[in-house]
């Protein structure tokens, strides 16, 4: 038997464009708070990582006190974004209309806030109920430990081997390859940078696809190897 058996979806910045809006908010309010940084620059070292992990790499990085009161803020300043700006990624729908293989959603997002994102933009009929959160198995479980994954694994009864994930950023990646899965990487967000591909090919991506309209054909092409590597 050829093929896989278990498609994973990460969701921010693969099915919908919102790390470029989490880029803004948080650039914008760590700036505030001392420590300058762009949009660009949040994009590519921060896509993919919770806002709280991402507050507790920078206090480590400099000394700043960051204020535990950021974290409310963030959270609520990007849900207003989310809710009014968020689209979905171009070709994301006709992707998988193609796609015949069981799918899931695996996200560092909250399971409220997927759940107004794939509303938002019709996503959800083609995942719910398969919809997971990391956060909602503890706060020590999100990626890029690959906690999510496994749980979605046991769920749906597929051996790792048999599962492909698709992810746009390196925690993520990481997460996705310490649970055994193979994985191809997303650059067609609009956080994308020039180094992007590179780095989630380091990060363990087999491949990598700026186009959801190549997902389907990339997915059959890898899933020829199943069991081969």
């Amino acid at each position: 038997m050829s093929g896989f058996d278990l498609i994973i979806f990460d969701c921010d910045g693969v099915l919908v464009d919102s790390e470029i809006i989490a880029a803004q908010v948080e650039s914008r309010l760590l700036t505030e708070a001392g420590y300058p940084i762009s949009v660009e620059e949040m994009g590519e070292r921060f896509a993919g990582m919770t806002w709280k992990n991402i507050l507790l790499a920078i206090e480590k990085e400099v000394d700043i006190p960051l204020s535990a009161s950021l974290l409310d803020k963030s959270e609520k300043l990007l849900d207003q974004r989310l809710e009014r700006d968020v689209k979905v990624i171009e070709g994301v729908k006709l992707a998988l209309s193609r796609i015949s293989t069981q799918a899931c959603i695996c996200s560092n997002s909250s399971s409220h806030r997927l759940d107004m994102m794939l509303t938002k933009v019709g996503l959800k009929p083609y995942f719910a109920p398969h919809i997971f959160s990391a956060k909602d198995l503890g706060p020590d479980k999100v990626k890029p430990r690959p906690d999510i994954f496994l749980h979605a694994l046991e769920t749906f009864k597929v051996s790792p081997s048999r599962a492909v994930v698709v992810e746009d950023s390196v925690h993520g990646i990481h997460g996705a390859v310490a649970a055994g899965c193979r994985v191809i990487g997303f650059t067609g967000a609009s956080h994308t940078y020039p180094s992007h591909a590179d780095r989630l090919t380091d990060a363990g991506a087999e491949t990598v696809i700026s186009r959801m309209s190549d997902l389907p054909a990339t997915i059959a092409a890898l899933g020829e190897w199943v069991g081969a590597v």
